[in-house]
């Protein structure tokens, strides 16, 4: 593999005359820590962070003359408007690392490491800046594009440090309990098992609507964020509920216990992609066999890629930890490819400092593309004679409307034997 097959085209630099202050700018706006120096179309010089930083220190000479001016740390950062008024090639460094787009990857990679440095301006015979390779385009390619999409389980600890900052959990129960209490008490519910609790805030609310739960995840990390929040709930409730880690089947074979009902609430299902019909299964041999109900919760796909061209939310939250002030949470899905049933859901979280945002982590994994069609194919396999569907928008009542495929934020699916 060679720098042109992953090298980036679209290049920031600057001139020789751009002021340090714009150069700052660019740097800082576009999170990158080095910009090349051109004049014409030839690279002349690079500047970095560290170049700029290193301004606001005195040179060996100055510290020389005037030690105790020279040495107070307060009155250096004082130097920053005389930095800013300064030109690019004041401060660049005249003799740049360049590569050419023949350059093997790994070579282009040998370099940075042995001269302590993440990017490097690309040339052409005559030094025309022709793209940038940074160890981050080399780590994708090398490594980061062979690995597979992220696991459920993988995809859910990582997600656990975020995922009640996405909810609106006051909103979110006060409309889907009430419904949920309404049909298990119907239909003389008792004991409840949820499949990928997460958090356990539906549980902790079933408790305490006086409902048994057995909840299972198979992310260790939402797993003991649940457990320590369990610890804080008075004991009355915490007899109602009992958690468990594991993969579902084999949680659920060692299960002597018959349940009444089960839950996959919050997109439990659509994340297990090719192991759900597997896991339905498993749930249904630890159900009651006449009467049992199961619920199944999941995103409209088909209103995110068709109506709303895959976007699903951008979702801001005030940090619990003092720092950074604010988080954004972006979400997407990709369309199945082909014969797939399966969609591609990318999260992305940025960071606000009170002043600028920055982007922290991105991660994707798979979901099951779920239409009313093929759930009621899986749930009819799995011993469910009436399968129905309700719509509904997010976070809003569970069962109060009729789905609409292209309307319906939710798609609210109830079986039952």
């Amino acid at each position: 593999m060679r720098v042109a097959d992953i090298m980036s085209t679209q290049v920031d630099f600057v001139t020789t005359k751009t002021k340090v202050k714009d150069v700052a700018r660019i740097i800082f706006g576009r999170g990158i820590n080095g910009i090349p120096v051109v004049e014409g179309k030839k690279v002349i010089g690079f500047i970095t962070e560290g170049d700029i930083i290193s301004k606001l220190y005195p040179t060996m000479a100055e510290y020389a003359q005037d030690p105790i001016h020279e040495g107070n740390f307060e009155e250096m950062e004082k130097k920053v408007p005389q930095i800013f008024a300064l030109t690019a090639d004041k401060i660049m460094n005249k003799s740049p690392i360049l590569v050419s787009s023949d350059t093997p990857v790994l070579r282009a990679q040998s370099i940075m490491a042995t001269k302590s440095i993440a990017r490097i301006p690309v040339v052409d015979e005559k030094n025309n800046l022709v793209g940038m390779i940074t160890k981050g385009d080399i780590f994708r390619a090398v490594v980061g594009d062979n690995l597979p999409l992220t696991a459920d389980q993988e995809y859910h600890d990582w997600q656990a440090n975020h995922y009640d900052m996405l909810i609106d959990w006051k909103k979110r129960l006060s409309n889907e309990i009430p419904d949920l209490v309404k049909l298990f008490r119907d239909r003389k519910v008792t004991d409840i098992l949820d499949i990928g609790f997460g958090t356990g805030e539906h549980d902790f609310a079933l408790a305490k609507a006086g409902f048994n739960v057995l909840g299972i995840e198979s992310s260790e990390l939402m797993f003991r964020r649940t457990k320590d929040k369990k610890e804080t709930y008075p004991e009355a409730i915490r007899k109602r509920i009992e958690i468990k880690t594991g993969w579902y089947p084999d949680v659920l074979s060692r299960e002597q216990r018959i349940f009444d009902a089960a839950i996959f609430m919050g997109n439990a299902f659509p994340h297990l992609t090719q192991n759900s019909k597997k896991v339905l299964l498993s749930v249904s041999r630890v159900l009651r066999s006449k009467d049992a109900v199961a619920v199944i919760q999941t995103t409209n796909l088909q209103k995110i890629i068709e109506g709303k061209k895959r976007f699903r939310d951008l979702t801001f939250s005030t940090t619990k930890h003092g720092f950074p002030s604010e988080h954004a949470f972006l979400r997407f899905h990709d369309p199945p490819k082909g014969r797939e049933s399966m969609s591609t859901l990318t999260m992305a979280v940025f960071d606000f400092d009170g002043k600028k945002w920055k982007f922290r982590t991105l991660n994707s994994t798979q979901t099951t593309y779920l239409t009313p069609e093929i759930a009621e194919r899986m749930l009819k396999e799995a011993g469910f004679k009436k399968v129905s569907f309700f719509g509904g928008e997010t976070f809003g009542p569970l069962f109060k409307e009729k789905f609409d495929p292209l309307q319906s934020d939710y798609l609210n699916i109830v079986a039952e034997r």
